[in-house]
């Protein structure tokens, strides 16, 4: 016999039992939001990087393929910016939960 969600056995793992499988220490990661935080860090250097780049290699570009830097710099911006909007959604979730 199946048990039936009124009887309050959980399936989810609590407390150090969190830790006996990989799945549920992949989890782990999504605690406090961190996730986000962190790819929201990264992205935001890795879009420095490329401007930067792209400022530095003004000169020595073909015209096309310095305006294919540019658009990347402006949608990795676009990228973190979403990034971050995410990781604040998620901190606000996290915190009044």
């Amino acid at each position: 016999m199946a048990p039936s969600a009124a009887s309050g056995v959980s399936s989810l793992p609590s407390g150090f039992a969190v830790f006996t499988t990989f799945p549920d220490l992949l989890f782990i990661f999504e605690f406090d939001a961190a996730y986000h935080c962190v790819a929201a860090l990264f992205y935001f250097g890795a879009s420095v990087l490329e401007a930067l780049v792209t400022i530095q290699l003004q000169d020595g570009f073909v015209y096309k393929y310095y305006h294919e830097n540019i658009s990347a710099v402006v949608f990795s911006y676009v990228a973190t910016l979403l990034y971050v909007v995410h990781a604040v959604f998620s901190l606000i979730r996290w915190k009044s939960s």
